[in-house]
């Protein structure tokens, strides 16, 4: 049976009436919900660490920014929107000493609850609003009256109210607008986690460095093999996103399309989804979180190594060249800095 789609009129901003809403960090997520709910007429606050190089960049969006602790001890409704790494830390420093009774711990990723780095006392609600984009997305279609789609999810409701409040979040954000559906932080994270490294980031990364690498190692030119391998796969995922891969197989070649259903199978074979189960069973034992964790306290060095050695892939150097002939493609340069807090 198909998932319940929640829209508009399942949810009411009237929910958050004489209440605050503490937003902690202004990253990628805590901007676009903090302006969000800021212009659906919501009353948001914005908590950070004093030497954070976020402050003036919320002061300078009309917000009131206070210390951490602060903005827990006044927010009713408290969005950790914090990097997951990073999140037990300022849970323990500065969230669980000024968590009362009836307030409501809000994320948009399970990982922490899920994998219990955090535990929250029973008598605040503890829910999830995910909105399925980045931050930038989630803004953009805001301010174009728009929405992108979000979850929601319930772990803990000693207030009766915490669906009523995931709602009014999701719809001060938008996402009520396209659409939400709801889940539970088992479920989203343990998917979240799979998608991540299996498909959308991990298998799609890969799968094009192997085959620029296939292709440039058989003598090809390394700008044939980046149109083929990368330029044109936004072409092929756009198609496949509007329309599903049945409609993105409607508007490729026949030549393209037989090379699809005969080929594809035999590269992403029986042995790649073998070793995706492998990957889904760390992440559901919780192995992946644990050696994440380990990494993160052990100051990031495999994680920063592997990115460098990313970034020297003969592709990038490649791309960069190409790109460049594209004027109306956005630029993004690379940065050491991600998720501001």
């Amino acid at each position: 049976m198909p998932a319940k789609v929640y829209t508009d009129t399942d949810a009411d901003l009237k929910v958050f009436k004489n209440k605050t809403l503490a937003v902690l960090g202004f990253g990628s997520q805590g901007h676009a919900h903090a302006l969000n709910l800021k212009e659906s007429g919501c009353n948001v606050i914005i908590g950070l660490y004093d030497t954070s190089k976020s402050i003036a960049v919320a002061r300078e969006k009309g917000f009131e920014v206070v210390p951490t602790a602060e903005a827990v001890r006044r927010g009713d409704v408290i969005f950790v929107a914090l990097p997951d790494t990073k999140q037990a830390a300022v849970y323990t420093k500065d969230i669980a000493p000024n968590l009362t009774k009836g307030k409501t711990l809000l994320f948009s990723h399970g990982f922490s609850i899920h994998f219990k780095t955090i535990v929250p006392p029973k008598n605040v609600n503890v829910i999830m609003v995910a909105p399925k984009g980045p931050g930038h997305i989630v803004r953009r279609q805001y301010t174009e009256g728009k929405g992108v789609p979000a979850l929601i999810a319930v772990h803990q409701n000693p207030g009766k109210d915490a669906k009523k409040i995931a709602l009014a979040w999701a719809k001060g954000v938008g996402g009520t607008r396209a659409g939400v559906i709801e889940t539970d932080f088992k479920e989203e994270t343990e998917t979240d986690l799979f998608g991540e490294q299996t498909v959308l980031c991990g298998g799609a990364s890969a799968l094009v460095q192997a085959g620029f690498e296939v292709l440039t190692e058989a003598g090809y030119s390394p700008e044939m093999a980046y149109f083929e391998c990368l330029h044109e796969l936004k072409l092929i995922v756009d198609l496949m996103n509007e329309s599903g891969i049945a409609g993105m197989r409607f508007s490729i070649s026949e030549t393209a399309k037989w090379g699809d259903v005969s080929v594809g199978p035999k590269i992403i074979d029986a042995s790649v989804k073998k070793r995706m189960k492998v990957a889904l069973k760390n992440i559901q034992s919780g192995k992946f979180a644990r050696d994440w964790i380990d990494e993160y306290k052990g100051g990031y060095k495999k994680y920063n190594a592997l990115l460098k050695k990313g970034q020297q892939h003969p592709i990038e150097k490649t791309g960069a060249r190409l790109r460049g002939l594209m004027p109306w493609m956005k630029k993004r340069a690379i940065t050491g800095v991600q998720a501001a807090y």
